[in-house]
């Protein structure tokens, strides 16, 4: 049992619908820290500093969303190689001397999400989508892809950028146009990054005999795509087993205490999401 009330939270904009006070309420119930509380709070780039600056010395940490992932770095002390690597914070850990150390769990958690569905290597991929998240799954696929990524992605901007995280993450990335992301669906391993409903049109294209995909999203679930994919016999990773995978991490950090419960905290996400 812990002898102090210690305090973590998740902070975002919007941040309502945030599954991660479920998660990690699960895992303090679940490891008995009766005396952690998780919270959220509605925070957006502006009034960021102002919340750190406030938080006193029973705070353990801190889960971020969008769009804080950036906001955050220069208020911290140091942050992770991870976090570098994507320019991306979703963890802050603050430590008993006060300092603030930001790391990124996604793209650990993404790897994680991965391996637990049997995906320890593959010899190529295909990412749908740009921005921050397909960074993220650039830095995971650094780990796990031994030959090319193609990035399929609209503009030559986007097109662009993803060339350059790949550079930089050591990715060999091929780009090709949005109007061809059919084709991605023939990769041994596909990983969309999109909005709700960008790769529905993709359905129709699912190959007779797919490889797996990797849908980020979580929230309508299955999507249309997750749908299709598994209907032709197809492996899927969903968003909730990389929410699930990367709490699991942030609550090892938060807590000190590991393994974190990674079945009760994915039951909790499940049936919170199946009340809403």
């Amino acid at each position: 049992m812990s002898s102090t009330r210690r305090r973590a939270a998740v902070l975002g904009s919007p941040i309502a619908h945030s599954l991660s006070p479920v998660l990690h309420r699960a895992a303090y119930a679940e490891l008995g820290l009766t005396d952690w509380s998780y919270d959220r709070f509605e925070v957006d780039e502006a009034a960021l500093p102002g919340f750190v600056g406030k938080l006193d010395g029973t705070w353990a940490g801190l889960s971020l969303t969008m769009p804080l992932k950036r906001a955050i770095i220069p208020l911290l002390d140091t942050i992770t190689a991870t976090a570098s690597s994507v320019e991306a914070v979703n963890t802050v850990l603050f430590t008993e001397d006060g300092r603030r150390i930001g790391d990124n769990t996604d793209v650990p958690g993404m790897i994680a999400a991965l391996r637990e569905r049997g995906v320890d290597k593959v010899d190529s991929a295909a990412v749908l989508g740009a921005g921050a998240t397909a960074a993220s799954a650039l830095a995971a696929l650094a780990r796990i892809c031994a030959g090319p990524v193609t990035a399929y992605v609209r503009g030559a901007a986007r097109a662009s950028e993803m060339r350059g995280w790949g550079e930089r993450l050591g990715v060999e990335v091929r780009t090709a146009d949005w109007a061809d992301a059919a084709e991605a669906l023939r990769a041994p391993l596909v990983v969309a990054t999109t909005p709700a409903g960008a790769t529905d049109f993709l359905v129709d294209a699912v190959p007779a005999r797919p490889g797996t995909l990797f849908d980020v999203l979580y929230e309508p679930w299955p999507t249309p795509l997750a749908a299709g994919w598994s209907a032709r016999g197809g492996a899927v990773v969903g968003g909730l087993d990389l929410l699930v995978h990367q709490a699991v991490l942030q609550v090892e950090q938060m807590t000190g205490r590991a393994p974190a419960p990674l079945a009760a905290m994915r039951n909790a996400g499940e049936r919170a999401l199946a009340e809403r």
